[in-house]
């Protein structure tokens, strides 16, 4: 069922108006059971700007008073968040009411895919079973909601971000997202990048109406745009149980987030916000998010004073130590190879991911990382200091900029859009 949508490529919802829907949004709920106890899950730090700290934070403000109420960040496989960073995002809710997820541990198997299900939606690519699993929080105990709060974005792993993926990876196992990255790395990131439908996100769904209809989840979304000014707006809202409030969000997002250049420039420059960004498994969205842009045998530079390590797991930090960003070639050999990787599929996928295949070049320049560290990967390494004197990123307009004569295509945050050429994106 759709609760409700609204939103245009003209919208702006103020935080108040996107208050009162989250408002009736719980009279709805309210309407067709009592919310004695209700489960948010909103997104991680790295989705700070999603919009979604506000309104999770409304949620608990206005059902704290008469049902219980726990918080679990979908942090999938990234870092756990931080007391700065839940006090930061959530300043509403105390600490007490925070679940942390265990997507190693924590979980709970509901059921399987076959092998051969797998096969037909990854075109003979992935012959392999999926275990659907989800943090046992969900399963063990009776909720009367379980909200689930976050962005529609594209993405490089389902196309657009969000909804199911939420739950099934956000709060999922370590087999559904090792195969569902998996999926995605090998059917080719450019055939499902801003896309609203993708075999990862079949796989979810599919995964999500055989054994999570037993949960009573409702999908809390948003689209959220920086305009040229440098405003970060809200175009849109949906709500909903199943996926008729993702599909008219994903149409909006398209709108959007989608930014076509009329050609590829030869270098591009981004930067990732240091509170954000802390990793290559999470910064590697300057890869993602611009490959469909950079011109071929362009440069792609990473401004990463946060940068730390490479993965935000110690399994998967060593993995891409030892194996690289050195192509999809390499990748899949060594996951032939290696019994360690093709363990850790969702690791080998990010190795893909954060490739170039040779088509451009990635230098990285990170505030915690050695020439060594980085080199080793397969990046190139510049020092920070020496880049950010040169590409001041006070001084740049994201879009098309003039540095020393030579033209450079910036951008803030890579996060909140896709950039690419129109013949890329119609591929």
């Amino acid at each position: 069922m759709e609760y409700f949508a609204e939103g245009s490529p003209s919208s702006e919802l103020s935080e108040p108006h996107c208050f009162e829907i989250v408002d009736e949004l719980i009279e709805r709920l309210e309407a067709a059971r009592p919310m004695r106890r209700v489960l948010l899950l909103p997104p991680d730090f790295t989705r700070l700007h999603s919009g979604a700290g506000p309104l999770t934070n409304r949620l608990y403000e206005r059902l704290a008073g008469r049902a219980e109420v726990v918080v679990m960040p979908a942090t999938g496989t990234h870092f756990p968040m931080s007391a700065h960073e839940r006090a930061s995002m959530f300043p509403s809710i105390p600490a007490d009411r925070f679940r942390d997820h265990d997507w190693r541990g924590g979980v709970v198997t509901l059921g399987e895919i076959p092998a051969a299900e797998m096969a037909e939606i990854s075109e003979g690519r992935v012959n392999l079973p999926v275990s659907v699993q989800v943090n046992r929080l969900l399963n063990e105990y009776e909720w009367d909601a379980i909200i689930s709060v976050g962005q529609l974005v594209p993405h490089e792993v389902i196309g657009i971000a969000n909804q199911v993926k939420n739950v099934l990876v956000g709060v999922g196992g370590f087999d559904i997202i090792n195969k569902s990255h998996w999926l995605g790395a090998v059917h080719g990131m450019e055939r499902i990048m801003g896309r609203p439908w993708s075999p990862v996100r079949e796989l979810l769904t599919r995964a999500a109406s055989r054994f999570l209809a037993h949960l009573p989840i409702t999908y809390l979304l948003t689209v959220r745009e920086r305009t040229k000014d440098g405003r970060l707006v809200t175009r849109g809202m949906y709500a909903g149980d199943d996926t008729a409030c993702y599909l008219r969000g994903a149409d909006l997002c398209r709108a959007v987030n989608l930014d076509v250049l009329d050609h590829a420039p030869r270098k591009v420059v981004v930067s990732l916000d240091a509170e954000e960004f802390k990793s290559t498994w999470v910064g590697n969205k300057a890869i993602y998010r611009t490959r469909m842009a950079v011109a071929d045998g362009g440069e792609l530079i990473v401004l990463a004073p946060g940068v730390r390590q490479f993965g935000e797991d110690t399994e998967i930090d060593r993995l891409i130590r030892r194996y690289g960003y050195r192509g999809t070639p390499a990748t899949l050999d060594a996951v032939a190879a290696h019994p360690e990787l093709a363990d850790n599929l969702s690791a080998a996928a990010h190795l893909i991911h954060g490739s170039t295949e040779g088509r451009f070049r990635v230098t990285y320049c990170p505030g915690h990382l050695t020439r060594d560290e980085v080199d080793g990967v397969g990046f190139g390494y510049a020092d920070m200091g020496q880049m950010l004197a040169k590409y001041r990123p006070e001084l740049l307009d994201d879009g098309w900029n003039t540095v020393d004569g030579e033209e450079v295509f910036y951008v803030s945050n890579p996060a909140l859009g896709l950039w690419g050429t129109a013949e890329r994106f119609a591929v």
